[in-house]
């Protein structure tokens, strides 16, 4: 049996959601993200998001301020014209114009200052996120991995967190200037002229209107094109790890049928976003024209017919009187940057559509529930008087024990030995199914248990639960006497030396995937470990001996040469508790005879579970388990077997009854 769910687990049913994806992000919730990105930003960065708010306020003040100044200027101006006197006009305007200069540059400093703090602090917060993913993902239980494609996990680290740089570097920044310049342009218009500020504010509300409409489309799109990115990757990432299988049986044709269903599903949904995205800034832009039209002609009709300009420069006056041309020209230029300011902020619902999207994604992820682990029995050193008297040793002694807490608060030492016992175990991917049902079996310190049986009957499965991949529905597993649950999980995988079908070999020198197994081994250590799995032959013969780097899961070395490297890996570990599933399954006859050889002694004085097809590899086990779906159907030695005459006389000399 695989170690992944069998096909009645339904996917989706983790907290990925279906096929792995987040679920629908109910309303409110997109806000609640990036409220909760805020909250990060603020936590990580107590004294640079300040600075960063205090150069936008600067730089949207700034850039709003000089507005009053041209209109003083125009003013004076108009004084000018009417005196001709050019001396006083001159001594008026060059303050002024000197002030207008040093604003610019206080500009210019703090938007500088502005955008070297956020290139650093975006980047270290995306840094920030993605060692949050990554250490979430240690912490996750193998059920999530088997229900959510690998290419949609690996497309949070970079489309998702991608998204977010836009958001962080860009959108936000942008956005808070701009509001706060549209608060300063306004308070500047009000300041002017009620009349024309409600002419803005007309406009203002239309493209309100718009962006609800418009960008709710957008929003909408941008969440199913994260969504659709994240399946199109995953499909992309499980046909290049397949790649041998589908050319092999020519289904190249059907890939790409496949993949061009994804890709059109992409294509519509960037489609449909970008189209409602790229409509919004047009539509803005068009208002923001026609409002400005609409304020030169009603401002000029306004001066025209010397209807009364309230404004608040008016009323603190205590005189209302009438609007002039030097106000009128600042009025527009202001009208026309308060709309723009508008469309800028439109033109970020982009980002924030996507960022929103990816948030979910990413959040999904963080929020996910993590491997659940109550053990309080941990493993420790020890070493041993001649009476046999346990002490604990922070130094590492080759000897272990399992240290019990006690209610009083005191801890008892239990020798580690490799005693495990199966009792009435039941268990079920899903509540729905039952696969093992009333296992109970026990291999005593150094024996030799096999499992056998055809595929999907539960071999696997039961040195699933051994580690505490899966938990068990019903009955009790007992380690040294002591309740697996109750011991720490990384204590008890730490017991437990695994030899799995699928080798796993990581980028890095042969030497440092053997160490893997013991991160504090030698190299002598790691070459004894080699030589004791028959590794050592070949691995001399690599060009670079025991430093022949390795890449993409050791594919420039056989099957066979890759499982004996993983086996040395588990040999350099030197645990109490072996499980061997299927670990010669990948080498030809002659390396296993080698092979067994080192694995014969691997074993001794351990207790050793082995899963095999090859039936001449379990002959001298102690005890023999045959399974059938779920169920231990025949136990004994293979002689005792053999005599009984039952399924595994069949398995094993291959006289299977015809139906």
């Amino acid at each position: 049996m695989n170690k992944k769910p069998p096909k009645g687990m339904p996917h989706g049913k983790g907290p990925g959601g279906p096929k792995g994806m987040p679920p629908k992000m109910p309303p409110g919730m997109g806000m609640k993200n990036i409220k909760r990105i805020l909250g990060y930003l603020i936590k990580f960065y107590p004294v640079l998001i300040p600075i960063i708010i205090v150069c936008i306020v600067f730089s949207a003040i700034t850039a709003a301020v000089p507005a009053i100044f041209q209109q003083k200027i125009f003013a004076d101006i108009s004084e000018w014209y009417m005196t001709g006197d050019w001396a006083a006009a001159s001594k008026v305007i060059m303050p002024k114009v000197i002030i207008l200069v040093v604003l610019y540059v206080i500009s210019l400093a703090t938007t500088t200052l502005q955008t070297q703090i956020m290139a650093f602090l975006g980047q270290d917060f995306l840094n920030r996120i993605r060692l949050m993913l990554f250490d979430k993902m240690q912490s996750l239980p193998l059920r999530y991995f088997d229900t959510n494609k690998h290419g949609d996990i690996m497309s949070r680290y970079t489309n998702d967190i991608d998204a977010l740089r836009m958001l962080v570097m860009q959108a936000l920044p942008s956005a808070l200037q701009c509001g706060i310049l549209l608060i300063s342009v306004f308070c500047i218009m009000v300041y002017y002229s009620i009349w024309l500020t409600l002419v803005v504010l007309f406009g203002i509300a239309a493209m309100f209107f718009v962006t609800k409409k418009v960008g709710g489309g957008s929003a909408k799109y941008f969440m199913k094109q994260q969504n659709s990115i994240g399946k199109a990757e995953g499909f992309v990432q499980e046909m290049m790890s397949g790649q041998k299988v589908i050319k092999v049986f020519n289904h190249e044709d059907k890939c790409l049928e496949e993949f061009d269903k994804l890709n059109e599903e992409l294509c519509a949904d960037s489609m449909k976003a970008n189209a409602y995205a790229n409509l919004l800034g047009p539509i803005i832009g068009n208002i923001g024209n026609i409002l400005y039209v609409l304020v030169a002609l009603f401002g000029g009709l306004i001066i025209i017919t010397k209807i009364p300009n309230i404004a608040v420069s008016a009323i603190i006056a205590g005189s209302i009187g009438v609007l002039t041309i030097d106000v009128m020209i600042p009025f527009l230029n202001m009208s026309r940057q308060f709309c723009g300011n508008v469309n800028q902020i439109t033109q970020h619902i982009n980002s924030l559509a996507m960022a929103m999207a990816a948030a979910a994604r990413i959040f999904s992820l963080l929020d996910a529930e993590p491997e659940s682990d109550e053990g309080t029995v941990t493993l420790v050193n020890i070493t041993e008087d001649a009476d046999g008297n346990i002490t604990e040793s922070e130094h590492r002694t080759g000897k272990w024990a399992w240290k019990v807490p006690q209610t009083d608060g005191t801890f008892v030492y239990v020798r580690l030995q490799g005693d495990v016992r199966l009792n009435n175990v039941d268990f079920g991917y899903t509540p729905e199914k039952t696969v093992l049902h009333d296992i109970t079996l026990y291999a005593e310190p150094g024996q030799k248990v096999a499992f056998v049986g055809a595929t999907g009957a539960g071999k696997t499965t039961i040195t699933n639960l051994l580690n505490r991949f899966y938990d068990i529905n019903d009955g009790q597993i007992l380690y040294d006497g002591i309740n697996v649950k109750t011991i720490h999980k990384s204590d008890l995988r730490r017991s437990l030396g695994l030899v799995l079908q699928d080798t796993n070999l990581f980028t890095g020198t042969v030497m440092d995937n053997i160490r893997y197994g013991k991160l504090d081994a030698t190299d002598d250590e790691c070459i004894q470990a080699a030589k004791l799995a028959g590794a050592d032959d070949f691995i001399t013969r690599l060009p670079d001996s025991y430093n022949t780097m390795l890449e993409n899961n050791g594919e420039n070395l056989s099957q066979g040469q890759r499982q004996l490297i993983s086996i040395a890996r588990a040999a350099v570990a030197n645990p109490p508790v072996m499980i061997l599933d299927e670990a010669t399954s990948s080498i030809d006859t002659r390396t296993e005879q080698i092979v067994q050889r080192g694995m014969d002694k691997l074993m001794e004085g351990r207790t050793v579970f082995v899963i095999a097809h090859r039936l001449s590899t379990v002959r001298n086990s102690d005890v023999i388990m045959v399974l059938d779906q779920g169920k231990i159907i025949e136990r004994g030695s293979h002689e005792q077997l053999i005599a009984e005459g039952g399924q595994y006389y069949q398995l094993y000399t291959g006289a299977f009854e015809l139906e």
